[in-house]
């Protein structure tokens, strides 16, 4: 199973009574897309993750932004309660399977943890949580790019389709638009960090993958890299 990668958010005043206005401040710098519709449905979960979730509202038909959905979280304000709402970003990915680009939207999970949730598990994972997705969309696969810096160097295979992968990567230009792609979702993802720092008092932020030992290290030697 692929790595999945992940934006880590803790807030120095954080609380039952803040959570909800920061949750909205924290969508509103999530660069979602806007077709389709880009945030998609909002789901309340009591307690942790063992437990059913409570509600869930369908987002994409009333085309609902940050306040609506604020004003709908609100309505189950709990300290052991958790909000996450499922939308889609747009970010370069690569087929290493056709070897072909695709621009397109992909899934992204915002997350609000309260301070109960999960016996504080917040204080620890983080008061808000992306799951940026799949790992290699900002590293590209198997450390081929800054392989200096990566936990898990690419190592050749004799599986066809990774063979064909390294043979098209056998040419330059096909090297350099790699790298340039992948460098435009890093970008993209350091651009919204940016925007929550701004928006949030932030007491420190994470990124951080399942694959990387120092995944923001990893994004910044690919950007370093030329």
């Amino acid at each position: 199973m692929a790595n999945r990668a992940y934006l880590r958010v803790w807030t120095r005043d954080f609380s039952e009574q803040t959570m909800i206005a920061e949750f909205a401040r924290f969508l509103t710098t999530a660069p979602v897309s806007e077709r389709p519709n880009g945030f998609q449905m909002l789901t309340v979960q009591p307690v942790d993750y063992t437990i059913p979730s409570e509600v869930e509202w369908d987002l994409r038909d009333a085309k609902y932004g940050p306040a609506e959905i604020a004003a709908l979280a609100i309505q189950d304000l709990n300290a052991d309660t958790a909000f996450l709402v499922d939308a889609k970003w747009g970010l370069w990915n690569f087929d290493i399977e056709t070897l072909k680009w695709e621009n397109e939207p992909q899934p992204l999970t915002l997350i609000c943890q309260g301070t109960a949730f999960e016996d504080g598990a917040g204080a620890v994972e983080g008061h808000f949580i992306a799951d940026l997705g799949f790992e290699h969309l900002f590293t590209g696969h198997a450390g081929l790019l800054a392989p200096g810096a990566a936990s898990n160097p690419f190592a050749s295979s004799d599986h066809p389709v990774e063979k064909r992968f390294r043979a098209w990567m056998g040419s330059g230009e096909n090297l350099k638009q790699y790298h340039q792609r992948t460098r435009e979702n890093i970008q993209k993802l350091f651009g919204w960090v940016e925007a929550v720092e701004a928006a949030l008092p932030v007491e420190r932020s994470v990124l951080w993958s399942e694959g990387e030992e120092n995944f923001e290290a990893r994004l910044d030697a690919i950007l370093g890299q030329r």
